[in-house]
């Protein structure tokens, strides 16, 4: 069998020190803010020449916490609720043959002279802190935007956001320009959907902090921060 070493070219600064609470999917929470810092043979401005006229990039990344030396041809997708087996190449599972994944992410800002060399700013990311990025692509509206294009069980299977409850005074906690993009994760509803209990306590770290939350119907309240 063939194998292929790919180069890190970067890595991503995010708020999730941990996987749970990521969003599912690139985009859904736009208010979210991820900066990318380049390996030090990559730190060459003349690498960004002209992205400034890009508005989304790719983002082609690994799984570099669900690396395993074997596979399975299914997998129990958690928007089917963890019982219903698919394909493994009809989901976007993280256990994967090759850990490979994509996320779609808008370009705020392209910075040639960061600290530590050329960075890029970027909002919606799914990444979690430290993700290591493999290549860099811009999204090209005519050609990656397919009209009609059809979702198959992702699309039959949406969900309905919670609603959001937190208190001022655990609103005062949370750290400064996070809340808009707190409130659109837990709306989002972080647990797996397979876990309905009205008492079950929930953890979130992000951003520095750890959010405490239940769930009564479709309410979310935190309830604390650590």
């Amino acid at each position: 069998m063939d194998s292929y070493n790919f180069k890190v070219i970067a890595r991503i600064k995010s708020d999730f020190p941990e996987k749970f609470g990521i969003p599912r999917q690139s985009g859904l929470v736009p208010s979210l803010r991820s900066v990318i810092h380049f390996e030090p043979e990559f730190r060459n401005p003349d690498a960004l020449r002209g992205l400034e006229g890009f508005s989304h990039l790719w983002l082609i990344w690994i799984f570099s916490e669900n690396v395993r030396d074997t596979w399975h041809p299914t997998v129990r997708p958690p928007r089917l609720g963890g019982n219903t087996r698919l394909g493994v190449f009809a989901t976007r599972s993280s256990f994967r043959p090759n850990p490979i994944a994509m996320s779609c992410v808008k370009i705020e800002e392209v910075r040639l002279d960061g600290p530590e060399g050329p960075e890029i700013i970027v909002s919606g990311a799914d990444l979690m802190d430290g993700t290591p990025i493999i290549d860099i692509k811009p999204y090209l509206p005519y050609a990656d935007s397919v009209e009609g294009a059809k979702g198959g069980f992702a699309e039959a299977r949406r969900y309905d956001c919670l609603q959001v409850e937190i208190a001022p005074e655990i609103a005062r906690l949370v750290p400064e320009g996070k809340l808009d993009a707190l409130v659109e994760i837990l709306r989002q509803d972080p647990r797996p959907h397979y876990q309905d209990d009205p008492e079950r306590i929930y953890g979130l770290s992000f951003a520095g902090k750890n959010f405490k939350f239940k769930v009564t119907g479709d309410t979310l309240t935190v309830i604390a921060v650590e």
